[in-house]
């Protein structure tokens, strides 16, 4: 394979784990931070300790599974 399609498809492999793991970032922040910051804040309803506890750890759960997808796909670099 040429210098040139290898460094495209390093550039595409690269851009593609650098989308999972901001998508793991945001899940982790939306999903994960923000119903407990609400909570503590009081600003509007909060919903329960147990609700935020699964929320927290099911969010935490999938960015953590996106993670190591991310960590599969750099895998796939070529020299």
């Amino acid at each position: 394979m040429s210098d040139l399609a290898t460094t495209i498809h390093n550039e595409r492999t690269k851009l593609t784990a650098t989308w999972l793991n901001g998508v793991a970032i945001a899940l982790m922040a939306v999903g994960g931070f923000a119903p407990t910051i609400s909570y503590f804040a009081a600003t509007v309803s909060t919903p329960s300790p147990g609700w935020l506890t699964a929320t927290g750890a099911a969010c935490f759960l999938f960015s953590t599974v996106l993670h190591f997808m991310e960590r599969k796909v750099l895998g796939r670099l070529r020299s």
